[in-house]
């Protein structure tokens, strides 16, 4: 059996328990010495297993296990917690996007902000984790609704009233829905400009179970002047959002 063993392999497999139980790798001699290889070694495995998605580098320098084990990890294992393989996600897209990034369920005709990733600059909103907002009003309630087959969403917004729609326009009004959710369907989608909030701007898509129906949504905010005439920009945030949610349906195993 040892004469099959294939040494970088498992110097490959040392070092991604190394930095898994939460070892440093901003000095690679003492990681070489560790897991008994030499600095450059340590130096090729890191590359290696960042371009593949097995660890991350860190901003203040080092490493974690990336994003790509933890999908082959959920794959194995069956699930992985929605909200904490989300919230690295909406850190990725802060970070990528310079906008907030939030992570939203649905309760019944509502949807709920669970968690937020805000950029340095930080966004004038009154959205905070925990906020309530009746979900055909936002981008990430309606991603999710687009989702729905017809007499799934009339039971969700039968509770919706005429005095919840008191001087709503635009995508938000409740006469519209079935068109809009018809446009945002096809095109993946769900944006909001100046919508829900004057001056403010959100893209979302939503996190698809195996069958189809939506678990949560990522979306991502920022002010309207950011985005501008910059279709460039738009494609790129319509292009992360959408990876995101991608990759937390497969992380989470939904």
């Amino acid at each position: 059996m040892a004469s099959q063993i294939v040494t970088p392999v498992v110097r490959g497999l040392r070092l991604l328990r190394y930095i898994a139980e939460g070892g440093s790798t901003a000095n690679l001699s003492e990681v070489g010495r560790f897991i008994d290889v030499n600095r450059v070694t340590v130096m090729r495995l890191l590359a290696t297993m960042e371009h593949e998605g097995m660890v991350e580098r860190l901003p203040q320098g080092g490493h974690r296990i990336g994003l790509g084990f933890l999908t082959m990890a959920a794959s194995g294992l069956g699930s992985l917690d929605l909200l904490g393989a989300g919230r690295r996600l909406l850190v990725r897209l802060c970070r990528d996007l310079g906008l907030s990034a939030y992570l939203v369920v649905m309760d019944a005709g509502d949807i709920v902000y669970v968690a937020r990733e805000m950029p340095e600059s930080g966004l004038v909103s009154h959205i905070r984790v925990g906020s309530r907002v009746a979900a055909y009003l936002t981008a990430p309630g309606r991603a999710m609704l687009a989702t729905l087959a017809p007499e799934d969403l009339a039971q969700r917004m039968s509770g919706v009233g005429a005095s919840d729609q008191a001087g709503k326009s635009g995508p938000g009004a409740f006469e519209q829905l079935n068109e809009v959710l018809a446009r945002e369907r096809e095109h993946g989608c769900a944006w909001s400009f100046s919508g829900y909030e004057a001056g403010i701007n959100a893209c979302a898509a939503a996190v698809r179970s195996v069958s189809g129906s939506a678990v949560a949504a990522i979306s991502v905010v920022g002010p309207e002047r950011v985005f501008g005439e910059n279709s460039a920009f738009v494609k790129k945030v319509e292009a992360a959002v959408k990876l995101a949610t991608d990759e937390l349906a497969r992380i989470a195993a939904c």
